[in-house]
């Protein structure tokens, strides 16, 4: 089993290792076209082979794909392709909200994303410093203004905004990191306004978090027909930039702590052209 986890910042890739290095601390940096891969060889419950190869590629969609692209070329040529590729780091929740000590309640009964038949387990609503994992993965600028307002590709007759994680293994890792599972969007600009952040959740209802590079991995990974996930840690809401209230400090060790649960999962794992079987 060989997993492929990019980040957008080396910060985002450390703290990924660091989580995996709990259960193989041996790390080798291996120079890779545009990059340093640092690769782990956790020893997951099957005992089965585990290599995680984490890099770091860059800020935005096409950083991120040209990047993925890379290694996962890289790696097939090698005839050692990958079996799954991780899109990994911080990012922004929506009506993120601070941890709380009070007492858990009833989480709001939830219903299943369009053409999903897996309603996502308890509350939408991530807080900061909460696991975000995506069932969906969509390009949420990725378009044209037209004078009736924003235009998907898709809707101009050209390529796709989403890409569909393996269904099973995201309940397996949402259930283990206890995460808020739903559509994570992919921006080239980040959220900046209460009234942008309005308009992406009225265009994608479903959407809990948004970052800058998930459907570059995911669009890459399709590209030589290998299953994509994205995994995020919360570390402020989308809306207005309010500096004093992001808190990467907090999500960064978030995302240590998931990929420390999250690594040994994955171990567990095969991957077929159909999806992903346990």
């Amino acid at each position: 089993m060989r997993v492929l986890i990019v980040t957008a910042v080396p910060a985002e890739r450390d703290a990924v290792v660091r989580g995996i290095a709990a259960t193989a601390p041996e790390v080798a940096e291996l120079p890779v076209p545009g990059g340093v891969i640092h690769r782990l060889s956790p020893v997951p419950p099957t005992g089965r082979p585990l290599t995680v190869d984490v890099l770091a590629a860059g800020v935005g969609p096409a950083a991120a794909a040209a990047g993925t692209a890379a290694a996962l070329t890289a790696a097939a040529v090698a005839r050692t392709p990958y079996d799954l590729a991780v899109s990994a780091g911080i990012g922004g929740g929506f009506t993120a909200t601070p941890p709380t000590t009070a007492a858990p309640t009833s989480p709001a009964p939830t219903t299943p994303r369009p053409g999903s038949t897996t309603p996502r387990p308890g509350s939408a609503t991530p807080r900061l410093g909460s696991v975000v994992v995506a069932d969906a993965i969509v390009a949420a600028d990725l378009g044209a203004e037209t004078p009736d307002g924003f235009a998907a590709v898709t809707d101009l007759g050209f390529g796709t905004v989403e890409h569909l994680p393996p269904a099973p293994l995201v309940a397996a890792v949402a259930e283990a990191t206890d995460a808020v599972r739903g559509t994570v969007l992919t921006v080239s600009t980040v959220t900046g306004s209460a009234e942008r952040a309005a308009e992406l959740l009225r265009r994608h209802p479903h959407a809990v978090a948004e970052a800058m590079e998930g459907f570059g991995v995911a669009e890459a990974a399709a590209a030589q027909a290998v299953p994509a996930l994205e995994v995020r840690t919360v570390s402020n809401a989308v809306g207005p930039r309010d500096r004093a209230a992001w808190r990467i400090g907090e999500a960064m060790a978030a995302l240590t702590s998931a990929f420390a649960t999250i690594a040994p999962l994955l171990g567990t794992w095969t991957f077929d052209p159909e999806g992903t079987r346990q």
